[in-house]
């Protein structure tokens, strides 16, 4: 569940046991003895000391969802409301991983406070200085940057461009965030100055939305073939929505479809995929079908696979049935 944060508040009696945790701070304004939190919180007792000052109000391991948590109550500021998301934020990989992000990482949490302050992080949790504070939202119940603030602090920090490359097209895929917000957002924090970042940008504001596919785009842009256009929406000529080819040469009729196994694990799926191609195909649209992992090991094939097809079009009698509708890709200079 995600909420907009809009006017921080005073902590309410409900607030201040959340999910089982609480600050020493909360326990002891809520009539908890100083002395009882830490008698409770020992090796063995029925509460544990997660973080400074941040205790879990049970014996079992806290769950995902917990660390975020006490992450944002070990970095808020003493006295303030540390769900309000006005001293405290959750961000980067941590807060991505929390919207559901495929391999984004949960440690260690990135927590934004307001600058200058200065905190120390712990091995579990790196406090990020800033002075430009987000509008914060709520996920799960953690005050957290919002989605495409997140995705930039976390590009901010990655060191694999291949993983700044998945991560943020995992984001703009899920629709968290509009590529051009995503790249307005990398920009305000400076970072398209980095080449990996630049590129994964604008590998997105053209149309690419996964890893397979920008080195499907590498593969295309080092040949003489024609730039095709990606994920662009095609429809029937009578209007009704046909397919979505991963990528597509619209004078010539061409579809390469990046099938993933990891979508075709069920029967339904794998039909699914194979009516669709049907459809192209019924429309005119020749299709060349590949893998991520051939896209990857054997580029080359693929290529030739779509080079053939595009010379058969060429001497076809007539155009597919099919239109593009409605794609717009937006220019950006890539890496040098």
């Amino acid at each position: 569940m995600i909420t907009v944060q809009q006017q921080p508040g005073s902590p309410s009696p409900a607030s201040r046991h959340r999910y089982n945790l609480a600050t020493r701070h909360q326990l002891v304004a809520s009539g908890v003895p100083d002395g009882t939190v830490t008698s409770r919180s020992r090796p063995g007792g029925p509460w544990q000391r997660l973080l400074p000052r941040v205790y879990l109000l049970q014996t079992g391991p806290p769950d995902r969802r917990q660390r975020a948590l006490a992450a944002v109550l070990y970095a808020a500021e003493p006295g303030s409301d540390p769900l309000s998301g006005a001293t405290a934020a959750l961000t980067g990989g941590a807060a991505l991983a929390l919207l559901g992000i495929p391999d984004a990482p949960c440690t260690p949490a990135d927590v934004l406070i307001r600058a200058p302050r200065k905190l120390a992080g712990t091995p579990d949790v790196r406090t990020v200085p800033t002075t430009r504070w987000p509008r914060t939202i709520t996920v799960s119940g953690v005050p957290s940057a919002r989605p495409v603030r997140a995705a930039a602090d976390f590009a901010a920090r990655a060191e694999d461009p291949d993983r700044v490359r998945s991560t943020l097209a995992h984001v703009v895929q899920a629709g968290w965030c509009h590529p051009q917000d995503l790249h307005t957002e990398l920009r305000a924090a400076r970072l398209l100055a980095r080449p990996g970042v630049r590129a994964a940008a604008a590998e997105l504001l053209v149309g690419v939305r996964s890893i397979a596919e920008a080195r499907a785009r590498d593969a295309v842009e080092g040949t003489e073939l024609p730039a095709p256009l990606w994920n662009a929406r095609l429809h029937t000529l009578d209007g009704s929505f046909l397919a979505s080819p991963d990528a597509y040469w619209p004078d010539e009729g061409v579809a390469l479809e990046i099938d993933s196994a990891e979508y075709h694990y069920t029967r339904d799926a794998w039909q699914a995929t194979l009516r669709r191609r049907l459809r192209l195909e019924a429309h005119g649209v020749l299709v060349v079908s590949a893998t991520p992992s051939m896209i990857r090991d054997t580029p080359t094939e693929v290529l030739e696979a779509v080079r053939t097809l595009l010379a058969l079009a060429a001497s076809r009698p007539g155009p597919p049935a099919a239109l593009v509708r409605g794609h717009q890709q937006l220019p950006l200079f890539r890496a040098g």
